[in-house]
């Protein structure tokens, strides 16, 4: 089997990075070792950037994201029993971000593959990346089963492969040499999807002594909420009613406000880490999304940065068909990682600014307290988190 661009990998960033090579007249073929159910219904990410939901649009994949995607204008911090609202489109010049999980992206993106792009395999296991540093690298695959088990191997020649295959995939080790960053948080997020209408129109985040708590949703009536709680918390130990009672305390405030409380139908423990892989490429290997970088939940930052990622790829491997130049191919790493560590920063300075670490001493917890109060009352530093939230130019 032969195609100009190998993917590896069918989660938002792979299929995305096909659907825009697909506009460009650049054909691809997609290896993704899970089957179609299991893509369709991981849950990942909830929240859009502006140039993602831009980006999506410009795609052809936006329709049932305008039509059933969450518009939000701002987000809610709460800390000492206080609300401050963060009015994005007033701060970013009329930007604002979408709620819409990621889940329902990849299901848009797989429909618009199968109707009209290349080849989209399931069930395919990459199993290695040769020749890399060549320009006739190739992948090494199997199918048939679950992960690929029990068939037959085959290869995949290409002129360029781009690993979209995340942490623990076959695209990452096969980058000699790389250097590696990366902090892992002593605590981590119990988070929960609940049938229930959402308690606030928009997300808050509260900083609490007792630790950090976000209210989230994922539409109208599902509600999606999330606690601190140590890293090796095991989400089955704690009850319904105990994760409802320690919502209602963290997110306390002196108004009236109200939690509301239904049907917990998932929870689970998400772990919290830094993580970014230098260089993102080797020859006519590329690295994108998850396989390159890792960031903690707090700045909804992560399936952004993957598609600036590959948004920054399909633009260099159009340029490349058009021109012959490998101009742009050629600075890709260093173009994507300058968003990258800006994601990083920011992720980094909401997890630190609402999270209370377990060693944390009075003095620190004041800081955090000092910080919000900045935010708070500095357009500035207001400004400064509002266009960070809603996104990071792509290129």
């Amino acid at each position: 089997m032969r195609t100009t661009v190998g993917i590896i990998g069918a989660g938002p960033a792979g299929l995305l990075l096909a659907r825009l090579l697909h506009n460009a007249g650049i054909d691809s073929v997609v290896l993704e070792s899970r089957d179609r159910a299991y893509v369709e219904r991981r849950q990942r990410a909830g929240i859009l950037e502006q140039g993602t939901v831009d980006v999506l649009r410009a795609a052809g994949a936006g329709e049932r994201m305008d039509r059933e995607g969450l518009r939000h204008d701002g987000i809610e911090l709460r800390f000492s029993r206080r609300r401050h609202r963060v009015d994005f489109p007033a701060l970013t010049g009329g930007r604002s971000v979408m709620v819409y999980a990621q889940t329902e992206v990849c299901k848009d993106l797989i429909a618009l593959q199968l109707e009209s792009g290349g080849p989209l395999l399931f069930e395919t296991e990459a199993l290695a990346v040769e020749d890399a540093g060549t320009d006739r690298p190739r992948v090494r695959f199997r199918r048939g089963g679950e992960g690929g088990e029990g068939g037959t191997e085959e290869v995949l020649e290409c002129d360029y492969v781009v690993g979209c295959d995340g942490f623990w995939g076959v695209a990452r080790a096969a980058v000699p040499d790389g250097r590696t960053f990366e902090r892992t948080y002593p605590f981590g997020w119990l988070g929960i999807l609940a049938d229930v209408a959402p308690s606030h129109d928009e997300l808050v985040y509260a900083r609490h002594d007792r630790g950090f708590a976000l209210l989230s949703m994922r539409s109208p009536s599902v509600s999606r909420l999330y606690l601190q709680v140590p890293a090796d918390t095991d989400a089955d130990s704690w009850s319904d009613e105990e994760i409802w009672d320690e919502l209602e305390r963290r997110l306390e405030t002196d108004d009236d406000w109200t939690l509301r409380r239904g049907p917990i139908t998932q929870k689970s423990v998400t772990p919290m880490r830094s993580y970014v892989h230098e260089p993102m490429r080797h020859g006519r290997l590329f690295l994108a999304g998850d396989a390159a970088h890792i960031v903690p939940p707090t700045g909804a930052k992560g399936l952004n940065l993957a598609v600036g990622d590959v948004v920054t790829l399909a633009r260099a491997l159009a340029h490349r068909a058009a021109t012959g130049s490998d101009e742009l191919l050629d600075t890709y790493s260093a173009t994507c990682l300058r968003r990258v560590w800006q994601a990083e920063r920011f992720s980094y300075d909401m997890t630190t600014l609402l999270h209370g670490a377990p060693d944390a001493t009075p003095f620190e917890d004041r800081l955090q307290l000092a910080r919000l109060d900045r935010i708070t009352s500095s357009r500035a530093a207001e400004t400064d988190l509002a266009e960070a939230y809603t996104g990071f130019p792509v290129g």
